[in-house]
């Protein structure tokens, strides 16, 4: 089978610090329970889009 060249890469979803109010590019994901997590002061992140952002 032939496959592409560049094959399309998965976006990855905007997430946001309500607590720091910014959007955080490099969440870190926790191994007990795999929330995603802003990585300066540890609240749970949540989607751009579900905020009505972005």
């Amino acid at each position: 089978m032939n496959e592409p060249a560049n094959p399309k890469q998965a976006t990855p979803e905007a997430l946001y610090c309500a607590t720091c109010a910014v959007e955080v590019t490099d969440p870190l994901t926790c191994g007990d329970c795999s929330a995603v997590i802003c990585r300066v002061c540890g609240t749970p992140l949540e989607s751009a889009a579900d905020l009505g952002m972005g």
